[in-house]
């Protein structure tokens, strides 16, 4: 009796660890609770479906996939804890970070513990900079965002008095400078280039300096709160300055703060993935669930999706062979067919110019 009760130990515990290993854990992080909780529930959202569409379709390697969502609270330390938690819980992936100030030091991380990190929001070079082999992105960079801001603004406001804010992180001082580095290469230069203490109620004192001046066109390096607060507080005075800024603005928050005040709103974010024919089966099943997958939805999607394939072609979760099948090949993702550099970085930078009309962004014609 005893002996078969051994052996019926034995071989549960050959299936517990069969069921163990038939599962792969991804983690997906960015700011789930906050003032950018918005874009982080877009992040999420899309890795979600993507995980739900790749089970559906029977998983990866023949084993389900598993999500383990972290909040990283858009800020460098946490962005660290959140990393050793999704390294404890023994992820193989991480779509993430959102936030620029949050990816750089999470890399550390990963790339300690060998586990690959593909971003879709984090655009400050650099990320793809450091040199680490783990780290890719789905999103352009801020060297080439900044070149096209720098030049629109040359192009039609280089007579004007330009001013640029930002608010002293990470992504927004990098996007700010990154467009006043092309607008010295085209000769302009701005009248006010001043940071600004994120997170306020009010930013009539930054107003009242862009009235003074007479500034004609303000460039925001930063993110959508703020901007919306500038922006509706010149509209509330009736100071009609034009706003321009970078991808943060890519999300309906911006409008419902901003309110009427967005109305004319200029700003640069990748091709719209709604629009691409390979995407529209998984658009129709977020709007199905009333979620619009709008901003770096589709992105996060695409990021789960080039992994999948990755992994597929190499035919190992092992990271090196991860990173080569990634660095070699070609995916089809619902942001199109995309490819990385060496460096992580995606061959072809697909900045693009939008403007929020009717409380939503469309592309400018």
């Amino acid at each position: 009796m005893h002996r078969i009760i051994a052996i019926a130990i034995v071989a549960l515990a050959a299936v517990s660890i069969c069921s163990a290993r038939a599962e792969v854990l991804i983690g997906v992080s960015g700011a789930m609770t906050g003032k950018l909780a918005w874009i982080g529930e877009q992040g999420q959202r899309g890795a979600e479906m993507a995980v739900a569409d790749i089970n559906a379709a029977g998983g990866v390697l023949g084993q389900q996939v598993r999500l383990i969502t972290v909040d990283d609270f858009c800020d460098p330390e946490q962005a660290v804890a959140a990393a050793k938690k999704l390294v404890a819980d023994g992820v193989v992936l991480v779509v993430g970070h959102y936030c620029s100030g949050a990816s750089i030091p999470a890399s550390e991380v990963y790339d300690g513990a060998g586990i690959l990190q593909i971003s879709p929001g984090s655009t400050n070079p650099l990320l793809t900079e450091q040199g680490r082999s783990n780290v890719f992105r789905v999103i352009g960079r801020d060297d080439a965002q900044g070149v096209i801001a720098g030049n629109y603004l040359a192009d039609h406001w280089g007579d004007k008095k330009i001013a640029i804010l930002h608010d002293g992180t990470t992504y927004g001082r990098g996007l700010a400078d990154e467009t006043r580095k092309q607008l010295d290469k085209r000769n302009v230069t701005e009248a006010i280039y001043e940071g600004y203490t994120p997170a306020k109620d009010d930013y009539a004192t930054e107003v009242d300096m862009l009235q003074a001046a007479n500034i004609a066109v303000l460039y925001v390096g930063g993110y959508h709160t703020e901007a919306a607060l500038i922006v509706r507080a010149a509209r509330d005075r009736g100071y009609r300055v034009q706003l321009i800024s970078g991808d943060a603005l890519a999300t309906e928050e911006f409008a419902l703060i901003a309110g009427s005040a967005a109305e004319g709103t200029l700003f640069t974010f990748p091709a719209d993935p709604r629009r691409n024919p390979e995407a529209a089966p998984v658009v129709e099943r977020f709007r199905a669930e009333n979620f619009e997958p709008a901003g770096y939805t589709l992105l996060s999607y695409s990021a789960v999706q080039a992994w999948a394939q990755a992994v597929k072609i190499t035919g190992s979760l092992e990271l090196r062979e991860v990173i080569v099948s990634l660095r070699a090949n070609r995916f089809d993702t619902v942001s199109g067919s995309i490819d990385f550099d060496d460096k992580g970085d995606l061959t072809v930078q697909n900045w693009v110019w939008y403007v929020w009309k009717d409380g939503e962004y469309v592309p400018l014609k």
